[in-house]
């Protein structure tokens, strides 16, 4: 914990919510410019969604280094610098002159970007503990769930109204504000003579004591598989919805609008129960919820019940990510206060690294039906529950480091 106590203020959880949005925001605001750039760069649409491959995978490697950094420099100068580095990628992004150009900084702004995702779970973790620290999480959550929702509207009439280049100018311009919020409003959390030397090998043998932990990386593998199921979602979900379903264009955005709104729902009753009733019968109400969202998909499927067999389940699916994401990181960063960043590092990152890998999964199996998108986002949940239940095993893994 911090020195001095730190107050919690509405300024702060919109402050840490709207930093905790940087990401959803550069991902998800150049979305419906992605066929513009394609025709300004003459090149496939393929050629694009590379570019999105190539934030993914920044993000998902930043997020291996700014956690120890965090954990050695203190909080703050780790969030600064990133977040600069994330205005300098996305101004050079406005600037690209070629796909090559935009695909190295989405690169760029995707490993500088991480710093924000990393860093806040460890300023939340410094201030509160536990079953504060889920409620705290699920409110700047909550905060963050408004970008992919208001996002891709916003990015399609910027680009409509002054290019697609505007959209990155406007990421710049939303990052640099929240340089001068960091400066003025969030306090430095960890103190100083709670930081971990940067050294390789203290590095090494803090991700190494979180591979050899069952309990961490179970917790880490329920939140991580929850998350891919989303991200099964997000990759097949239009075309279902578009191409299936016979949903025009402009009404998608709804369909999708209501996965949010249920999401900030069960966000706010996590925020409300967790005081009572503590992390872990959360984070099993939520799977509960997560798992019964899964069935009733297989459950639509094999009934043919129609659009509505997909978009009720996958509300009931989607409304749990907050809630089973804020709870495992509740539990498992209480576990490892000293080594937070990292924790939060290495949590991040195989959850990025298994939402991708789902991704091609999808992306790999024939587009013809509704079930490839189903079958995986019912093994992600069946996965997310089996971690949880594997936890009373206290099993050991059995990997030797020596450094």
């Amino acid at each position: 914990m911090s020195s001095k106590p730190v107050q919690l203020s509405f300024l702060l959880i919109i402050i840490l919510g709207a930093i905790s949005a940087l990401t959803p925001i550069a991902i998800d605001m150049y979305l419906p410019a992605m066929p513009s750039i394609a025709r300004e760069f003459a090149v496939t649409a393929g050629d694009i969604q590379i570019t999105l491959t190539a934030y993914t995978a920044g993000f998902a490697l930043g997020q291996l280094l700014h956690g120890p950094l965090a954990d050695s420099y203190g909080r703050k100068p780790i969030l600064l610098i990133g977040t600069l580095f994330f205005t300098l990628a996305s101004i050079l992004s406005a600037m690209a002159p070629n796909i090559e150009m935009l695909t190295w900084m989405r690169i760029a702004q995707g490993f500088s970007g991480a710093a924000a995702a990393v860093v806040i779970q460890a300023i939340v973790r410094d201030m509160f503990e536990k079953e504060e620290f889920a409620r705290t999480m699920s409110f700047i959550i909550l905060v963050m769930t408004l970008a992919p929702l208001v996002a891709p509207l916003l990015g399609g009439y910027m680009a409509v109204w002054f290019g697609w280049r505007s959209i990155f100018w406007l990421i710049a311009l939303i990052a640099l504000l929240i340089i001068v919020a960091i400066t003025l409003k969030i306090p430095e959390t960890l103190a100083v003579e709670k930081r971990q030397p940067f050294r390789v090998c203290s590095i090494l043998r803090n991700y190494r004591s979180l591979f050899t932990s069952s309990d961490a990386m179970l917790l880490i593998l329920t939140g991580a598989f929850s998350f891919a199921g989303m991200f099964a979602f997000l990759t097949a979900g239009s075309f279902i919805y578009i191409e299936l379903h016979g949903v025009d264009i402009q009404h998608v955005g709804y369909l999708f609008a209501l996965n949010i709104i249920s999401m900030m729902i069960m966000t706010a009753i996590n925020g409300r129960l967790v005081r009572v009733k503590g992390s872990q019968w959360m984070l099993k109400m939520g799977l509960s919820v997560q798992f019964m969202g899964a069935f009733l998909l297989i459950f639509g499927q094999i009934f043919n019940f129609g659009l509505w067999g997909v978009v009720l389940p996958m509300m009931l699916f989607v409304s749990t990510i907050s809630t089973v994401g804020s709870n495992t990181m509740a539990i498992l960063l209480t576990g490892y206060p000293d080594i937070a960043g990292t924790a939060a590092s290495l949590a991040g990152t195989l959850r990025f690294g298994i939402g991708a890998l789902v991704a091609a999964i999808i992306a790999f199996l024939p587009a013809t039906s509704s079930w490839p998108m189903v079958s995986v986002i019912f093994c992600c949940a069946l996965l997310s529950g089996f971690c949880y239940l594997l936890r009373a095993k206290k099993w050991h893994f059995g990997v030797e480091f020596k450094c």
